[in-house]
């Protein structure tokens, strides 16, 4: 069978989630090409020429523009089988599934994805059960990275001054933590799955050998098995001394595993992302993240003993958000030293509520929320304080321009902070106070994956 797999947003990497899909694809007998949305126009002549289509929505914004090339497959080929795969793949499924796609199927999905479209040839993959959540370990493939566009067209890494090329890769799926705010509880309710190590150092060498001198790592939680994490993390140093690697970390892991540092330091890592999320210790709590704001400091601080950089990741606005906790936020960045290592995407992020959501479980939450609107993926909600939502809109909009180039990466945070102070009728922020200029390293994508889509976006697949 002719199939295609679309992938619409991967973070500006190149998507490991149609290589992999493609892989086990091909090894069943289909055959396969890509379209990646993210770096590549749309193309009638690969629509055409599919008998089916999988759309690879690994988080908000690809389900988001996944559903729009649903549309736009159906309303020309209404007869072409579609099916949606991964994370947030059972989100909005009474208005997915039947109306623009026949299939779906969250979590572990490779080993269910190639049975519909085996069964697809005999049409018993159109009446199986439309919706599942898979937990169940996938086959340890070696990604098909040959069909997607070279590595020069993604995310790049900017350190001292030098660009390098980046590849992505996963060392496990899922995550053993139930932060209340995150999807992945919905899916994998607490579980994770271990990659093979040897697929994956296979899947460095190919990326390795097609120019990428920086991995990173994009477990939701790199430490969720820290052994596991320290072997992986040795093995590929021994095999590729001279790659570079960033890891996603808790903050409660940083502290705990305090003693590995020194050690992925040696072995090339350069940054780790953190989810502080919030400098409001209530908010925290609500979200059930497992640290608090005293512990934020004592994080940066682990890592940066050992010459490891930290990116924080935020969430300042929240229901239970305080008009001045943007402020706050900002003043710690500027307390710590991490202006350089903040993307202005990241002062705008508001709480996303999809179905399932362990938000919805806290208690009292219930009258905080409105209904779930399916086309924004998510429950609505307003702040009990206008002014913080209004903040939010100003701070977003000022994201979205320097993303348009109309502001420097400076201007915009320094724009941003400026109206978080002015909302709580503080004098405007020193600019001489800051080191504006010095950028810890970091990837050049400036978006995020809990971000909601741009319109730009939106528009590149809305045809």
């Amino acid at each position: 069978m002719r199939i295609l797999l679309i992938s619409t947003y991967e973070l500006g990497h190149q998507p490991l989630h149609v290589a992999w899909p493609a892989a086990a694809l091909t090894a069943a007998g289909h055959s396969v090409r890509a379209l990646d949305l993210a770096v590549e126009d749309w193309d009638d002549q690969r629509v055409r020429w599919a008998e089916a289509v999988g759309i690879s929505v690994p988080m908000h914004t690809a389900m988001r523009l996944g559903v729009q090339s649903a549309r736009r497959i159906k309303s020309s080929n209404p007869q072409t089988p579609i099916l949606f795969y991964g994370l947030y793949a059972a989100a909005t499924r009474d208005r997915v599934v039947g109306e623009v796609a026949d299939r779906a199927i969250a979590g572990e999905y490779t080993a269910e994805l190639v049975e519909w479209f085996n069964g697809l040839r005999t049409l018993e993959g159109r009446v199986s059960r439309p919706v599942t959540i898979s937990t169940l370990r996938s086959p340890s493939l070696v990604p098909a990275r040959g069909m997607l566009p070279p590595l020069d067209k993604y995310v790049c890494l900017e350190h001292e001054g030098q660009t390098r090329l980046a590849g992505y890769v996963e060392g496990s799926r899922g995550c053993r933590h139930r932060c209340r705010h995150c999807p992945l509880p919905a899916v994998y309710d607490g579980r994770y799955r271990i990659v093979d190590t040897e697929s994956i150092l296979a899947d460095i060498q190919w990326l390795a050998d097609h120019g990428a001198e920086h991995i990173t790592f994009g477990d939701p939680d790199f430490l969720n098995g820290p052994a596991h994490a320290r072997r992986l993390v040795e093995a590929v140093h021994r095999q590729f001394p001279h790659l570079t690697f960033d890891l996603t970390v808790k903050v409660e892991h940083i502290l705990s595993h305090r003693s590995i540092w020194r050690e992925m330091a040696e072995r090339n890592v350069v940054f780790v992302v953190s989810a502080f999320e919030t400098v409001n210790d209530r908010v925290l709590r609500v979200l059930d993240k497992g640290h608090t704001v005293a512990d934020l400091a004592p994080a940066v601080r682990v890592l940066r003993e050992v010459g490891i950089a930290v990116r924080p990741s935020w969430l300042p606005f929240t229901p239970w958000t305080e008009l001045s906790d943007l402020d706050d936020i900002f003043a710690f960045i500027a307390d710590q030293d991490l202006m350089g290592a903040t993307d202005p995407v990241q002062m705008g992020i508001r709480l996303l509520v999809p179905e399932g959501s362990l938000v919805l479980s806290i208690p009292g939450a219930a009258g905080r929320f409105g209904a779930y609107d399916p086309d924004v993926l998510g429950y609505r909600w307003e702040s009990s304080d206008p002014a913080v939502d209004e903040l939010q809109r100003k701070v977003l909009s000022l994201a979205e321009s320097g993303t348009r180039g109309e502001m420097s990466t400076r201007q915009t945070l320094h724009a941003q902070w400026e109206q978080a102070r002015l909302a709580v009728g503080r004098a405007s922020p020193s600019a001489s106070d800051v080191d504006w200029e010095r950028r810890a390293p970091g990837l050049t994508e400036s978006w995020f994956c809990c971000a909601e889509p741009t319109e730009l976006q939106m528009a590149g697949v809305a045809g």
